[in-house]
């Protein structure tokens, strides 16, 4: 061990500008802003239904109070596209096999 004192160097160099947090960073950490919930969405087969499901992903980048009107429109497309499957005709029924008598 020596008892000499390593002699200083040149002075770090330090910024006179403040640093300022980009507003995506500040987002990310601000625990009230909206944050993604990560539910999955499995896709059902149906083009007009997996795209009304779609839509609920706008719901992640809202505000709480933003949510209903993003769930209400997926509930009326979805109840709208079910009552459509309920409005078409089926195919028609084959004829009775037998007469029914009084």
């Amino acid at each position: 061990m020596s008892d000499t004192a390593p002699e200083p160097g040149p002075e770090p160099e330090t910024e006179t500008v403040p640093r300022t947090v980009p507003e995506e960073q500040e987002r990310e950490h601000d625990p009230a802003a909206p944050a993604p919930l990560g539910v999955p969405r499995t896709p059902t087969g149906n083009a007009e239904a997996d795209a009304l499901l779609d839509r609920l992903a706008d719901a992640d980048h809202l505000a709480t109070d933003g949510h209903v009107e993003v769930y209400e429109d997926v509930h009326r497309g979805l109840r709208d596209a079910l009552t459509a499957l309920d409005a078409r005709p089926g195919p028609p029924v084959p004829p009775a096999s037998h007469q029914h008598r009084s």
